[in-house]
């Protein structure tokens, strides 16, 4: 990482939250912060260089953590640093799931890190599909989201991010995203879709699209 990367001074109680948590991390992973806790209902803090040369060993926890739940995305508030910091990664769905990959637009994502993003809509197309939430354990709702976003913000180097995202990818920006302004996906999920994992698994994650549990659960699921 450049040591220039970013200018803003060094926060001491930033700086020393970051010091407990890797302190207590166990095999490189932290605590995820659940529905709740006032630190996921709250914006995050811009990053400017808050915890100073702890940052590249914050984002490995980050990674590790994300990881091991598992899941595709974490935000710094998950793990109840209120920074506007977020690592995403997806393998993308298993053998044997490839139309439902296609239909959801479901890519490899690698990893990478988001500061301080922002999004905006492109295009008028939206999507509704089952996701998740690591700070939401057990359950899995319908939300609809936009199909295409323009992803604006830096990355763990401070380079300048502005490109245009598209399916699942931009599904889990949003969703990223969505958390550095404390808002968690349960505010805009199809409340007749919500279903628990092992029901979820059950009966629903081997369709392609919601529309047959749109169908059983009585909920609307516009084309």
């Amino acid at each position: 990482m450049r040591p220039d990367a970013w200018h803003g001074p060094v926060d001491a109680d930033a700086r020393a939250a970051v010091a407990r948590l890797l302190a207590g991390a166990q095999h490189g992973v932290v605590a995820i912060v659940e529905a709740g806790h006032p630190v996921l209902r709250r914006p995050a803090e811009p990053y400017t260089g808050q915890v100073g040369d702890l940052l590249p060993a914050l984002l490995d926890v980050m990674r590790a953590t994300m990881r091991a739940a598992p899941g595709v995305g974490l935000a710094a508030p998950q793990i109840g640093l209120p920074l506007a910091i977020a690592v995403l990664e997806d393998p993308g769905l298993p053998a044997g799931m490839e139309a439902a990959a296609d239909e959801r637009e479901r890519t490899v994502l690698p990893p990478r890190v988001l500061v301080n993003p922002s999004y905006e809509r492109v295009g008028h197309e939206d999507r509704a599909f089952y996701e998740g939430c690591l700070s939401v354990p057990g359950y899995q709702g319908v939300v609809r989201r936009p199909r295409a976003v323009r992803l604006r913000g830096q990355d763990e180097q401070g380079r300048e991010l502005d490109e245009v995202l598209t399916g699942w990818p931009a599904r889990i920006v949003q969703h990223e995203t969505d958390h550095l302004a404390g808002v968690l996906y349960v505010d805009s999920v199809e409340t007749r879709s919500l279903s628990t994992n092992e029901m979820y698994a059950r009966a629903w994650a081997g369709e392609a699209t919601p529309r047959a549990a749109a169908g059983a659960l009585g909920f609307r699921l516009d084309s």
